[in-house]
């Protein structure tokens, strides 16, 4: 289905909860928040029908976020109900990876098609430091149990944090993940929401300072709002996405759906439209009118704080 300015939207993020393991600086306060109660939150059946809605608008791509996905108890069930929706052609998950080892292979085997997993640094103080309470050495076991499970072309997503992990050693080391493996490292500049909003300008670093640090990048084109590099003899590529500075918004191809079961058109808007409750035509309905009010843009910038009330644990990413 196009909106209103043309715009075919493909793509549904689905939040399944606000919880996370960890507390990284830049998403969650450090003594954590208001949590949502079970009730609270959407079914794994309210789910799987907002998707199944989806599709039949042309949604093709869902991806599962958080929170941290993991934590939600019988993930692996939801995982196998939206892989079974009728023209879903794709279902992939957003994830720290800590939790992921034990359940990697079940994943897999229940429909999910790849990976984006959150990586800062591999440093590991550094790491605990970011995160507050993760631990780098468990990252690092789920993406080692990711491969063994057979999950390729694994994104690597990380984001740039000005004095924190910026350094020509931390985007090297990071970077460097795509040289021997298959993998998508990506770096994304800090957007000004949630906890960063009112963070000091040094903290937002354009994405720029990787090609600064990594001249051997050459560009080789996109995949969505990614600019793809790559150095001559590596397996895999190095990500820009840069939503401060190379604004994306005339691409933008997503919706996306709270784990308290809002649509939101836009991630920077504070426009949202209730789903609970809905369903069939009423429910095609809704989504149709969030996919019909998504905003031209966004007006979000290096000194302009995001208009979304929600922080990024509730939204997901």
């Amino acid at each position: 289905m196009r909106d209103e300015f043309g715009r075919t939207v493909r793509y549904l993020r689905l939040s399944v909860t606000d919880r996370c393991n960890c507390r990284c600086q830049y998403c969650m306060p450090a003594d954590g928040i208001a949590l949502m109660t079970h009730d609270d939150i959407l079914s794994f059946e309210e789910m799987r029908d907002i998707v199944a809605a989806a599709a039949s608008l042309g949604v093709r791509k869902v991806r599962l976020t958080g929170g941290e996905p993991l934590v939600r108890r019988d993930i692996v069930k939801l995982v196998n109900m939206i892989s079974d929706v009728e023209g879903i052609d794709e279902l992939v998950m957003t994830t720290n990876a800590t939790l992921l080892a034990p359940l990697a292979s079940d994943l897999r085997l229940a429909g999910l098609s790849r990976l984006n997993i959150s990586l800062d640094t591999l440093d590991p103080a550094r790491y605990a430091a970011i995160t507050r309470r993760g631990s780098l050495s468990d990252a690092l076991a789920g993406i080692r149990a990711a491969e063994e499970a057979g999950f390729v072309h694994t994104k690597i997503n990380c984001v740039l944090i000005g004095g924190v992990n910026d350094r020509d050693d931390d985007i090297a080391s990071l970077a460097g993940l795509a040289c021997s493996h298959d993998f998508s490292v990506r770096f994304i500049e800090l957007m000004r929401m949630g906890e960063c909003a009112c963070w000091p300008e040094s903290r937002f670093v354009a994405g720029e300072a990787v090609l600064e640090a990594l001249p051997e990048l050459k560009p080789i084109g996109r995949d969505g709002v990614a600019e793809l590099y790559q150095a001559p003899g590596w397996r895999g590529t190095v990500g820009l996405i840069r939503p401060m500075t190379h604004r994306f918004c005339k691409d933008c191809d997503r919706i996306r759906i709270t784990a308290d079961g809002m649509l939101k058109p836009c991630l920077h808007s504070r426009a949202e439209i209730p789903l609970r409750g809905l369903a069939g035509d009423e429910l095609v309905q809704a989504l149709r009118r969030g996919i019909l009010s998504k905003p031209a843009g966004h007006t979000m910038s290096r000194c302009c704080a995001s208009n979304s009330v929600r922080a990024m644990n509730e939204i997901g990413g």
